[in-house]
């Protein structure tokens, strides 16, 4: 989770020089919703396409590992935003949907075993 979050760091560093340029003053305070938003998106978006291109992000590449539905086939979209947005609400409340998985009998996070996902291990 470490290298994947340093991953969706460069990402977001892009994504806000971008943001900056459009709006001339993104400190302004109206701006902080729209801004928490803008790269809540942008984060979805990395997710969700690699998801749904070939199962694994620039990280899970690294560690040999894809994400894949129950039966083991490639996720859709709607699973694939089914996953982030929930894997988002777990983290939200304490990581919870991380913690999951330290009780789950298949060892898989909650975010994974409500939108039936499951991450396996590949040998390339």
């Amino acid at each position: 989770m470490l290298y994947e979050f340093l991953l969706l760091l460069g990402v977001w560093f892009i994504a806000s020089f971008i943001f900056h340029l459009v709006f001339r003053d993104p400190t302004a305070l109206y701006f902080k919703p729209l801004f928490q938003f803008y790269l809540l998106s942008v984060a979805g978006i990395y997710f969700i396409w690699f998801w749904t291109h070939g199962g694994r992000t620039l990280a899970m590449q690294t560690w040999k590992m894809r994400v894949v539905t129950v039966n083991g086939n490639k996720l859709s979209t709607r699973q694939a935003i089914t996953r982030y947005l929930l894997a988002v609400i777990g983290i939200t409340f304490f990581g919870f949907g991380i913690i999951w998985a330290l009780f789950d009998r298949d060892r898989q996070f909650l975010h994974d075993r409500l939108a039936g996902t499951r991450i396996v291990k590949v040998e390339n």
